[in-house]
Order: structure tokens, then C-alpha cells, then sequence
């Protein structure tokens, strides 16, 4: 029997922004072009795979759910899985790879993945959110926004810390299937307990850019792995700057390199293999940009350079990883010969 997961989220996700619009009328707009959002990730002419995908979530079982931690560090559902339970659901969900942003773990006990299905992402999400979330302004009660949100890891540790709304944006057809998997799996255990039952969090599958300019719907908009992808970053800070309420906080992380406030590198084909980095600033710089973009009380909270520990290959990420995009011989460069991947996170407020 199949099921209906991936209806009744957008369905949530549908109610949630009739009930926001009838608060903040900016939010009709996104009602107008959700249906167009969600029937393009679904059309095969835009995205070949999209109907396997589907039905790799249609096709995963009930399983009875004990308890879901969105605030574990493994986003862990609780549950009892016999034998053909699990090789159901780790099929299904390896069809769904490759997993870049987690860890998961579906079945058995917290700490216990030895009884469960432990989905160990190229990338310990865990340890970013770790990073940024004691600097966070308090989410509780707050509408967020997270942009690039990959398969949701960090939306729903934004839920686990008291968000009442967190809509994930990202545009790969994959990453929303992987986020649906997971949303199959938690069920109501995000909802609101109060009121109308809705669920806390959502994604729609398109960039930033689709969304309607200056919407100033949300408390906080986080942008982590996304500004050095862009051809203009004044434009992203821009886009992002729009959809934050008056005072709002924006959490930005992005790759930087050492250097003064007048240092940006721009790649000039490839950085650590990827075609699509376009700019990287040093700190100073990037602060400048912020304050340039009419932001105020920029900080920078944390500098980390990522370690093979952090990315790597997995059983769910079986292509290249960041091993293979460093110097052989010096893991301080990368394979261009370029400052190894450094990240920095920096809040700012509207």
C-alpha cells in the first residue's frame, strides 16, 4: 500500500501559508505560485528522476513510532523495525542517495543504530549546527527561513529548538524527496499542540530568487553553503535582507580565506573541484559586504576549517568527497592549489 506523505506535507504546508497570509497579506503572493512550485519538481521534463523518487516515498512502510528527537544531534525516529521492515525501508531510502546532510537514523533508540537504519550523510551536519546554534538568537516562537536547505537536517533541528514555522528552500528535486522520506517518518511529531495541529516544518523546492522580493515574513533567515555559489553576492544579501522582518536576524556561513578587508578570491575555473564558486572573502571583507548591504550589528561568530572528519564518503555518499578535492601532498591547499575549504558564520541583524 502506498502512502500519502508527500500530498499531506504539501497540503500542511498549504494551510500554513493560508493562516500566515491572513496575518501578513505579503504571504498571498507565495500562495499564488506554490501550486506552479510544487507540480515543476514533479514534472519528468524538468526533472528525469523525479518520478522514482516519488514513488521511493510513496512505496516506505508505517512503521510504529515511539518517540522523534529533533534535537539529537542524529535526527533519531524511534521505532521497531522487524527484518522486513528494514530491508524495505534501507532499500527505498538508498534509492534516494546520494545523502549529503544529516546524520539520520530511522528505528531503534538514541545512541542504539546498531537496531536502526543509520543514515550517515557525506556531511556531520550536526557539527555545523553545533557551531552556530549557541550564537542564535532564540528561536522559540520565531518564523524561519533556511535557504539551501539541502534534505532539511538543519530545518529540523530549527524546529527541535522551539521554532514555531521553519520553511526549508532549496531547488534540487532529490533533496526534497529526501526531505519527504524523513517527513514520512516524523509525522505529527513537529506539529503545533496548540491550536490548529499544523505542522512546524516545511519545504518548497526552489531558490531564493523565486521567492516573492520583500516578503518580511520571517525572524530569522539562515543562508549556510549557499553565498559562494552566487554570481552576485550583493544580490543574495539583498534577496535574503527582503525576506526579514524589521530587526530580524540573518544567519550567514559561507567559505572565507585569511586576509584584510580589501582580500576576496575569485577562483578562476574550479575550487576544490567545484565549477560554481564564484567569490570567497576574508571575514573583514564579508563584514563590509553586510554593512554595505544595510545590515547592522554584524558579528562573526565562528571561523572553522573543515576537516575530512566533517565531509567525507559514506555507505550513502559513495562519490567524491573532500579528501579527493584537497592537495595529496598538502591538505592545507586544495587540488587547484587554492586555501583549503574554511567556513565562517556571521550573524547580522535588519
Amino acid at each position: 500500500m502506498l502512502n500519502d506523505t508527500i500530498t499531506h506535507a504539501e497540503r500542511e504546508l498549504y494551510l500554513t501559508l493560508l493562516e500566515l497570509a491572513q496575518q501578513q497579506p505579503s504571504a498571498y503572493e507565495w500562495l499564488t505560485r506554490l501550486p506552479t512550485w510544487l507540480n515543476d519538481i514533479k514534472d519528468k521534463a524538468n526533472y528525469a528522476h523525479a518520478p522514482a523518487y516519488q514513488a521511493s516515498v510513496a512505496r516506505l512502510p508505517q512503521l510504529a513510532v515511539n518517540h522523534v528527537d529533533l534535537n539529537s544531534d542524529t535526527l533519531t525516529i524511534e521505532a521497531s523495525l522487524n527484518e522486513s521492515q528494514r530491508k524495505q525501508t534501507t532499500a527505498l531510502l538508498k534509492q534516494l542517495m546520494p545523502w549529503r546532510k544529516g546524520p539520520f537514523q530511522i528505528g531503534g533508540q538514541i545512541g542504539d543504530d546498531e537496531s536502526g537504519i543509520k543514515i550517515d550523510t557525506e556531511w556531520h551536519s550536526d557539527w555545523k549546527w553545533q557551531r552556530v546554534a549557541p550564537h542564535l538568537s532564540r528561536l522559540d516562537g520565531r518564523r524561519v527561513l533556511d535557504v539551501g536547505g539541502g534534505s532539511g537536517y538543519h530545518g529540523w533541528r530549527m524546529a527541535g529548538a522551539g521554532a514555531d514555522t521553519v520553511i526549508i528552500i532549496d531547488p534540487s528535486c532529490l533533496f526534497y524527496h529526501q526531505f519527504m522520506a524523513i517527513r514520512h517518518f516524523v509525522g505529527s511529531a513537529d506539529a503545533h499542540t496548540h491550536n490548529t495541529g499544523r505542522y512546524r516544518t516545511h519545504y518548497i523546492p526552489v531558490p531564493l530568487e523565486a521567492l516573492p522580493e520583500h516578503s518580511q515574513l520571517f525572524d530569522t533567515v539562515f543562508s549556510m553553503g549557499v553565498l559562494y555559489h552566487r554570481q552576485s553576492p550583493f544580490e543574495h544579501l539583498q534577496q535574503l535582507k527582503g525576506q526579514l522582518v524589521k530587526g530580524g536576524e540573518l544567519v550567514l556561513e559561507t567559505l572565507v580565506i585569511e586576509g584584510d578587508a580589501n582580500t576576496v578570491l575569485v577562483p578562476h575555473d574550479r575550487y576544490a573541484q567545484m565549477n560554481n564558486v564564484y567569490f570567497l572573502p576574508s571575514v573583514a571583507a564579508l563584514i563590509g559586504w553586510l554593512e554595505k548591504a544595510g545590515f547592522s550589528e554584524v558579528r562573526c561568530v565562528d571561523v572553522a576549517v573543515t576537516s575530512m572528519k566533517e565531509q567525507r564518503k559514506t555507505e550513502w555518499m559513495t562519490y567524491h568527497s573532500l579528501a579527493d578535492f584537497l592537495d595529496p601532498n598538502d591538505s592545507t591547499k586544495t587540488i587547484e592549489g587554492y586555501p583549503a575549504p574554511m567556513r565562517a558564520t556571521l550573524i547580522a541583524k535588519k
